[in-house]
């Protein structure tokens, strides 16, 4: 696996491609209470220009609690269909912008929110990332599988990807 770090613009584009094909991302938060991360599935709204990434979460939940306590957080994306990894440390801001809870709104949210949009309990968060790392299969699993095979088979060193920091 090769190696490419990528800078600012670049590294913002590649952290929004592989988010947008992901979706569903596991969310880190810490407390200083437990000695293990807090971890729960969540379903990004937006990845703006400055590769930030957006959410709608409830203030009853563990997470919201969480990070009002500290702020730090991580993000884990994996496209197992593509093979490609994205993990991210930031922080995360939390706020109750109603004009991103408009924009973001959905009949799916309706499920978590029974009062609509309008629900005092809807929060957003902005994440920030600080840092974040890459894997990205350049070809399709079987391929990849397949050179993996080859390589563990012949020894030769077949390039089956790349990795790198992404410099927000």
């Amino acid at each position: 696996m090769s190696t490419e770090n990528l800078q600012r613009e670049e590294a913002i584009g590649k952290l929004k491609d592989m988010v947008d094909k992901t979706e569903i991302g596991m969310l880190c938060t810490f407390v200083p209470e437990s000695d293990y991360p807090h971890a729960v599935p969540m379903s990004r709204q937006e990845v703006d220009e400055n590769g930030h990434i957006w959410f709608l979460f409830s203030s009853e939940s563990d997470t919201h609690a969480h990070l009002q306590q500290h702020n730090k957080l991580s993000l884990l994306y994996s496209d197992i269909k593509g093979y490609n990894f994205l993990s991210i440390n930031g922080y995360g801001n939390i706020s109750q912008d109603q004009s991103r809870i408009d924009s973001y709104w959905s009949k799916m949210l309706e499920s978590w929110f029974e009062q609509g949009r309008e629900d005092p309990r809807i929060r957003v968060l902005e994440v920030v990332p600080q840092e974040a790392h890459y894997w990205d299969n350049k070809t399709n699993k079987l391929v990849t599988f397949l050179k993996m095979a080859a390589t563990a088979v012949s020894g030769a060193q077949l390039d089956i990807g790349r990795q790198g920091d992404l410099d927000l």
